[in-house]
């Protein structure tokens, strides 16, 4: 069995956070909303002010607890990294990333795309960004439930509850990125199908 090592994993842990991190931009940008905890913490961006990278930090630590007594330390330690660099990345985006142009079926789509790849690299080196995706690792790997297919269901069921804060189209746009993200993890990311650890 193929082995990472430190380095392999240091890549993918900052190559993996980065493109979640550019994706949610994209999401804000066009005014859309993803599932999971990062949904929640749209939600509370749009309906405060507050600022994302702060809210998508804080509601991830909880998460944390159960990842530590359930899927150990390392994938805790790597997890809890990967969610502190797309917090930080995410917060710093604005200032060195501009979209002058960035139709929102565009960001959905690709905005989708980058956090599906994003959280599969994070997944295939035993780390995740917290939240949701904890929680689907874990049915995974002890109930053998696909992560990707959880995920999908969770992200898809919080983006319909924004229906109470976020417009209708922006919804129906924000599903279609929940579903690229989905597809991306389900396709990618089955038990027994990638063999690295």
């Amino acid at each position: 069995m193929l082995v990472h090592s430190w380095l392999d994993d240091g890549h993918a842990l900052v190559a993996g956070s980065l493109f979640v991190a550019l994706g949610l931009t994209m999401f804000a940008h066009a005014g859309l909303l993803t599932g999971g905890v990062a949904g929640v913490a749209f939600l509370l961006t749009y309906g405060t002010g507050w600022s994302l990278a702060l809210c998508f930090f804080v509601l991830s630590l909880p998460f944390f607890v159960l990842s530590w007594q359930r899927l150990g330390q390392t994938f805790t330690l790597k997890s809890l990294g990967a969610v502190a660099l797309v917090s930080i990345c995410t917060e710093l985006a604005p200032r060195v990333v501009r979209f002058e142009v960035l139709n929102p079926w565009v960001a959905s789509v690709l905005g989708g795309f980058l956090i599906g790849f994003g959280l599969l690299a994070l997944l295939r080196h035993q780390a995740s960004v917290g939240g949701v995706n904890i929680l689907a690792q874990w049915l995974q790997q002890s109930r053998g439930l696909s992560a990707g297919k959880v995920q999908m269901s969770v992200d898809i069921a919080v983006v319909l509850t924004a229906l109470l804060v976020v417009p209708p189209q922006r919804v129906l746009q924000s599903v279609v990125g929940a579903v690229a993200i989905g597809v991306i993890l389900t396709l990618n990311h089955r038990p027994g199908r990638y063999l690295g650890v």
